[in-house]
């Protein structure tokens, strides 16, 4: 769809931002360059902990996309095209995993044969190279597939306006919340949970999961917020859906802490060897600092904020929450990918602040530019008038931004 068919403010609003995420992308790919050249295995671990933390946003977009499917919601239709740009950047992730999947041998200890060990050999199965290889494929095969038809039918109803592509989306989401399950799962077992492989753990996809969404839903949030505050979403982001949004942010805000608290509780009550040491290593030194960082930073604060009503509503309260919650799911991440590499010393290099800079400004360039180069919001939508009438915002409030839009 051309831009030139879209509001000019609003257009213009989103683009203005661009140059942000390209100054990061110079300057964190200049710093991995650098990186490279003096240490391979810590770039290695510094580019995995920036990838697994960005990849939190795809997934929770993409888990965002389907659930509005799944439930048939009306509530999440003007901010859906967010959520699916998220999920699309699924297709970037995947060529940004190549350094990963160069370094692999250098990070990953059940990739070297010196490692042998009963372990290993027990779970030599699904831990070797070229199985593990095949996954990666499988895995965003499936991510890019699913996000990108998803947005494809959404973008024909735009065109078409036909019901059958809400039909075609419903049975997308229906299928693809099982492989998306299978799939997450997979990728935080192979990608994080593999670094410390003699580990064993059967809560661990779910948990990466609900960190996952809880981090995309405080971005959702800011994202809607400042759509509304810019212009392209005036007029269909009211009050009631921001509280929505938040309100399922405190929501996923005690799952995680119950999924990553009953994980603990259970391998320690269990005292297995094979359990019990992947927390003990974090308990020494600095990990024990995040650990406690982790149980009142990433769950107390934002459960006793989120717990008012008015909080949810309130932009001075929301924003350093959401930027807390960003910095929350960094050393979430952290705490599971970094042990393997630094025990007992100062966990972070500036070659982690380099990788970082470096996703985030390409995956922020490519969103913002997607977003600017499609209709907003979901123009066609079905359930679209529904939601602002269930909200109490009049119907015309929309009509001048979609009769804009579509002519």
């Amino acid at each position: 769809m051309n831009t030139d068919n879209l509001p000019t403010t609003g257009t213009e609003a989103v683009l203005r931002w661009t140059k942000i995420p390209i100054a990061c992308l110079l300057l964190g790919g200049v710093g991995a360059a650098i990186g490279a050249t003096l240490d391979l295995r810590q770039l290695g671990f510094s580019y995995l902990l920036a990838f697994m933390f960005f990849l939190s946003l795809s997934l929770g977009g993409l888990f965002l996309t389907i659930v509005h499917h799944l439930f048939d919601a009306n509530w999440s239709s003007p901010t859906r095209r967010v959520a699916e740009h998220l999920a699309c950047l699924s297709a970037v992730m995947a060529v940004l995993f190549i350094p990963i999947a160069l370094l692999a041998p250098r990070m990953y200890s059940w990739m070297d044969p010196a490692n042998a060990s009963p372990v290993l050999h027990a779970k030599s199965g699904y831990l070797n190279p070229g199985f593990f290889y095949v996954r990666v494929v499988f895995i965003f095969a499936v991510w890019i597939g699913l996000s990108w038809r998803l947005r494809y039918w959404s973008l024909r109803q735009d065109q078409t306006g036909d019901a059958l592509c809400t039909r075609k989306m419903r049975v997308l989401a229906g299928g693809g919340v099982f492989l998306f399950a299978i799939t997450l799962t997979m990728a935080a077992i192979d990608w994080m949970k593999s670094l410390q492989f003699q580990w064993f753990s059967t809560m661990y996809g779910v948990y990466y999961f609900a960190g996952s969404v809880w981090f995309t839903l405080a971005t959702f949030y800011l994202l809607a917020a400042w759509l509304r505050a810019a212009g392209p979403l005036r007029g269909l982001v009211q009050n009631r859906k921001l509280h929505d949004i938040a309100e399922l942010m405190f929501a996923f805000t005690v799952f995680y802490a119950y999924v990553h608290f009953s994980q603990y509780l259970i391998i320690w009550n269990a005292n297995l060897p094979e359990e019990t040491f992947w927390y003990a290593l974090r308990e020494k030194g600095q990990w024990w600092n995040a650990g406690m960082v982790l149980v009142f930073g990433h769950f107390l604060a934002p459960f006793l904020l989120l717990l008012r009503i008015d909080f949810k509503l309130k932009l001075a309260v929301m924003l350093p929450l959401g930027i807390w919650a960003w910095l929350m799911h960094f050393v979430d991440i952290s705490y599971n990918v970094l042990p393997a590499l630094h025990l007992e010393d100062f966990p972070w290099r500036w070659t982690d602040l380099a990788c970082f800079l470096f996703i985030g400004g390409t995956l922020g360039l490519v969103f913002l530019k997607s977003l600017a180069a499609h209709p907003f919001f979901p123009l066609k939508d079905p359930r679209l008038k529904e939601s602002l009438i269930i909200h109490e915002v009049p119907p015309p409030a929309i009509a001048g931004q979609a009769h804009a839009q579509t002519d």
